[in-house]
């Protein structure tokens, strides 16, 4: 009798986003009349830059010659010229990174969600609280135990280091989806800390750094001594070049990265997630790869940093009206999100934001508990739109 892997019988019913696809179809059907300004799910709006579909038509002309053909990529990391290419960007933010250390992937998600196939079953899973779903449901889907971190209006919304709690894979995101608040030196010096002492690994998702502008905030977890002793790092091209239909990724596993067997002998993470790879991944397509090159170069970095502050440039606008109105946020100057107190329950308010306003945003309830009374809204929209929505916000919250 075929059954079923019991952690998805574990999970809850409904994912948060196939959730709000829901409910928003639900009102579209009835109010056909009104128009949506989507401010929920992170996708973008601005096209790929001119270099990225240069260099993507380029090698799509390649893959139509005998002599320049590409098939299957043998080394199971990716082409070496965008390797070097992620190599030389982390090394402008001050972090030595090898070539070999980089793997090519199809966005952070999937990575994020896959890690913890490599580890044991009896491993204990560390997330925030609020915290972006997948960790939690990728988790849960590998029959993995879970405990959380609370992060609060307190804290800033930033997890705090757990007293007495044991920890073997440890989740963390910054900047933060959902909240948009951002992890400090000192901050994550406790963690790698916490993850030296306890011999665990950090899943750092790094998937916004590119949005963030303050000097002093780091862009990468190896920034931190210490770091590539417990930390592999998650990157994406999704929201910082605009490759949400294109699909491409990086993550770094440090070559001294250890983990152990059942009878304590140090183990290569980095040869173990090249061995899942292999068996579970093809690859991201040579022409897509290509592309990607091109957001390193001098002219993709200027062509995806404007569309980048164009973007932070929504979250101003944004900003400035729950500023105005005196609400409490965090987000917006070196993330694209906006996490605002809502004074209600967030399903509630997310409800009456979409019947009173047409606007569709992410109750905070769904990313745990202490999102509940908070909300999400996200800069990826138009210039329009975004000026719109804050117009109607006002108009709404005011009363």
């Amino acid at each position: 009798m075929a059954k079923i892997n019991q952690g998805f019988l574990n999970l809850k019913e409904n994912y948060l986003f196939i959730e709000i696809g829901r409910k928003v179809r639900e009102y579209t059907e009835k109010n056909p009349e009104k128009p949506i300004i989507r401010m929920g799910i992170g996708d973008v709006t601005l096209p790929l830059a001119p270099a990225v579909v240069a260099a993507m038509e380029k090698a799509s002309a390649e893959m139509g010659v005998k002599e320049t053909f590409r098939g299957y990529e043998d080394s199971g990391r990716g082409y070496l010229f965008l390797r070097e290419a992620v190599a030389g960007y982390y090394k402008g933010m001050g972090a030595e990174i090898d070539a070999d250390e980089v793997l090519i992937s199809d966005g952070a998600k999937s990575d994020c969600g896959n890690f913890t196939d490599i580890f044991s079953a009896d491993s204990v899973v560390l997330v925030s609280d609020p915290v972006y779903p997948a960790y939690v449901d990728s988790a849960i889907m590998n029959n993995k135990k879970v405990i959380f971190a609370d992060a609060t209006e307190e804290t800033g919304f930033a997890p705090v280091v757990p007293k007495g709690a044991k920890a073997d894979i440890i989740y963390l995101c910054s900047p933060n989806n959902p909240t948009g608040s951002v992890f400090t030196a000192e901050q994550l010096r406790g963690w790698v800390d916490y993850a030296l002492e306890n011999k665990a690994v950090i899943v750092f998702d790094a998937a916004y750094e590119a949005f963030i502008s303050e000097a002093g905030l780091p862009r990468s977890i190896f920034a931190v001594e210490g770091a590539k002793r417990c930390a592999i790092e998650i990157g994406s091209l999704s929201k910082t070049a605009g490759f949400t239909g294109t699909r491409c990724g990086y993550t770094v596993i440090p070559k001294e990265l250890e983990f152990y067997s059942g009878n304590g002998e140090s183990l290569s993470v980095l040869k173990y997630w090249l061995r899942r790879q292999g068996s579970k991944f093809n690859g991201v397509p040579y022409v897509i790869q290509r592309g990607a090159e091109a957001v390193f170069t001098p002219e993709g970095q200027k062509q995806t940093r404007e569309s980048i502050a164009y973007y932070m440039e929504n979250a101003r606008i944004m900003s400035a009206t729950f500023d105005e109105l005196g609400i409490p946020f965090t987000g917006g100057k070196n993330s694209p999100y906006i996490w605002f107190k809502c004074n209600m329950p967030s399903w509630d308010f997310f409800d009456l934001l979409l019947r009173e306003k047409q606007i569709v945003g992410t109750p905070g309830v769904g990313f745990g508990k202490n999102g509940d009374g908070w909300f999400r809204l996200t800069a990826f929209g138009t210039r329009e739109n975004t000026v719109e929505a804050m117009k109607r916000v006002k108009e709404m919250l005011q009363k």
